[in-house]
């Protein structure tokens, strides 16, 4: 029954819009150091959402891989001085996505070269474009470029999009946008058309270049040449900088632009949040753990037997052409909003109708990177101090507001406790770093001194305090949850070549939905406090650091995935601290003897499986993060987690 339903998926994905199809070979990815280059035929099918690859031939195929479009951060030719490869195809190009690079061979350059432009123009539009890359080839633990010998060390020759290596297809992006990473987007021109959007929240401007947007209205894009703030007009012909997310493509496959789907949204939080409205009929849409399908989460309070209750269904697709989708099989349609509608005046199947559709659209806007376009100085008399929150290692933090109307937290930098100038200039990086699950820096005053940093404010604050203070009240399924929104933060800055070296239940807030966001990221590097310097300089605390870090003072992805199999040790202890009864010198000798954390009795089995994955001693025996997200998503979406 499993294989046929995964059998009539594969058909379903390759008769939906097939771009590109061609036998090609790939090479390993070497997951395991120790693993021989090797190079197998495959079967590429390239479509608007995923390249997957197959074993076998057309007619009789297994699926052995895929990536989801909207990961890819780059593909380009791969230029190579060491003659032919040691496969019978010549023309090799690259797919880099999330932390990971495929290596493809065609079998002619213009095969080649139909792969490279096809997949560059389905990812124009994705967000996390890689500003430079490698040209060469991974071999021998070095790139062949510029011999660095970190996998995920950053670019070294600067990534056009929209320019092939081998053929000029393209003119070059106007040198004024070149200035801003990632390259430059041009607004979508499907036959001549301008891009249109719709907003999905309000946005009040804040300087004279912003423009205002209003939820549901209709906006032409102009300018995409800063990923987080785009150009654009309103009907009535006023243009200014509007943040990206929050609007959508007016397109009738886009779901974005209705107000019951819910795109960050897993199990959990989908019934917390049903729970919470207690209607009948009350419904989201949210997307699956497997990759392109949704999930309708509905809630009843006749669940049977007078009990109310929670049911998901996943919305199928068709192995016809064209792909139809439904929830109830007699019912299909040839797009998901058409679904919705039918089934909110008809059960079909379903324990009720959809009659009410659950939202946070509205409610929660997302934060954006700054407080407007090019804006990262803050004038300090535009901060409005109010209660202290704390203190760091940095300096006291205070819930303040900006320009009297925003809420944030304003953190004052205890004078001789960080390397002021180098932080200064990476803020204006670490600005750019805009997720659902990161806490947000606004802005930095450092015009006098302390200097200030602004971030999202986060209303209940340290991770860890909020578990000790609930102790006992959190169920198992919140817990995960929390483990999720971590997770899925650290794919993000694994993704985009960030290493956070300090990852840790003190350094993650939660806000007042319950969500955990990752918070200080990177700040560790500019500490100057002797209780994170090690004797050999290294700032970091040994509690949650892998053997290469208190070592040999080697920070990496990998460095950080150890960090969060602590985390997740502390959510599921509800706040203990680990090795609570070893000094830093013992935990070093335990640890480097293999000795690990022992199981909590709130973590099952298969949780703390996890947790030790993510304690293998070798950097390279460890998942990334993108590993740990697909495993977790899992276990939040079945019930084999307890």
């Amino acid at each position: 029954m499993v294989d046929g339903q995964r059998r009539g998926k594969q058909e379903a994905e390759m008769n939906g819009n097939v771009i590109l199809e061609e036998i090609l070979i790939k090479r390993s990815q070497q997951k395991k150091k120790t693993s021989p280059l090797n190079y197998k035929e495959r079967l590429f099918v390239l479509t608007a959402s995923l390249l997957t690859y197959y074993e076998g031939r057309a007619e009789k195929r297994h699926r052995k891989g895929f990536i989801d479009v909207s990961k890819i951060r780059c593909v380009e030719t791969v230029k190579s001085d060491d003659g032919a490869p040691p496969c019978q195809n010549q023309f090799a190009f690259q797919v880099v996505h999330d932390a990971n690079t495929l290596y493809v061979f065609a079998p002619s350059a213009q095969s080649r070269d139909r792969w490279v432009k096809n997949l560059k123009e389905e990812i124009k539009h994705n967000s996390n474009i890689m500003v430079k890359y490698h040209p060469k080839f991974w071999a021998e633990g070095v790139y062949q470029c510029c011999r660095q010998t970190e996998k995920l060390a950053p670019g070294c020759e600067k990534y056009n999009l929209f320019e092939s290596s081998i053929k000029k297809t393209l003119p070059p992006a106007p040198q004024k946008h070149q200035r801003r990473p990632p390259p430059p987007l041009p607004p979508e021109d499907e036959g001549g058309g301008e891009e249109v959007v719709i907003a999905m929240f309000d946005f009040q401007a804040t300087e004279a270049h912003d423009l205002r947007l209003e939820r549901g209205q209709e906006y032409i894009v102009l300018e995409k040449s800063d990923v987080h703030w785009w150009r654009a007009r309103d009907k009535f012909g006023s243009e200014g900088y509007i943040p990206s997310n929050y609007v959508t493509g007016k397109k009738p496959n886009n779901l974005e632009q209705y107000q019951w789907y819910c795109r960050n949204m897993n199990r959990s939080k989908a019934e917390q949040l049903l729970k919470k409205e207690d209607k009948e009929g009350g419904f989201i849409v949210r997307d699956s753990s497997q990759p392109g399908l949704y999930t309708v989460s509905l809630y009843t309070k006749f669940g049977g037997e007078g009990s109310s209750g929670f049911r998901h269904y996943h919305i199928k697709e068709t192995a016809t052409t064209p792909k139809r989708y439904y929830l109830a099989e007699k019912h299909s349609f040839p797009s998901i909003p058409e679904i919705i509608e039918y089934h909110k005046h008809n059960a079909a199947g379903l324990v009720t109708r959809l009659r009410y559709p659950v939202s946070i659209k509205g409610r929660h806007a997302p934060t954006t990177a700054g407080f407007s376009y090019e804006k990262w100085e803050i004038n300090p008399s535009e901060l409005t101090f109010m209660r202290e929150l704390g203190s760091g290692l940095f300096g006291v933090v205070r819930l303040g507001k900006w320009r009297a109307q925003y809420k944030v937290a304003i953190k004052a930098i205890r004078e001789g406790a960080m390397c002021e100038e180098d932080f200064i200039e990476e803020a204006k990086v670490m600005m750019k770093l805009t997720h659902p699950k990161l806490v947000q820096l606004y802005g930095v005053c450092t015009q006098q001194k302390p200097i200030y940093i602004v971030t999202e404010f986060m209303e209940h604050g340290c991770l860890l305090n909020y578990l000790r203070q609930r102790h006992g009240r959190s169920s198992r399924d919140t817990l995960l949850s929390m483990c999720q929104d971590v997770c899925q933060g650290m794919d993000y800055l694994e993704r985009s070549s960030f290493i956070h070296r300090d990852l840790a239940a003190r350094n993650c807030l939660v806000n007042d939905s319950g969500v955990v966001k990752v918070s200080d990221f990177g700040m560790a590097r500019y500490v100057l406090d002797d209780q994170y310097t090690s004797s050999s300089g290294a700032k970091f605390p040994v509690k949650w650091c892998p053997p290469e870090v208190f070592n040999y003072s080697r920070f990496s992805s990998k460095s950080d995935v150890w960090s969060f199999g602590v985390l997740m040790w502390e959510i599921f202890t509800e706040g203990r601290m680990p090795f609570e009864k070893n000094t830093n010198y013992e935990v070093v000798n335990m640890v480097s003897h293999g000795h690990r954390l022992a199981r909590p009795p709130l973590a099952s089995s298969v949780v703390y499986q996890v947790m030790l994955r993510c304690w293998h001693e070798k950097p390279e025996g460890r998942p990334s993060f993108e590993d740990l997200l697909h495993t977790i998503d899992q276990l939040v979406e079945c019930d084999e987690a307890f």
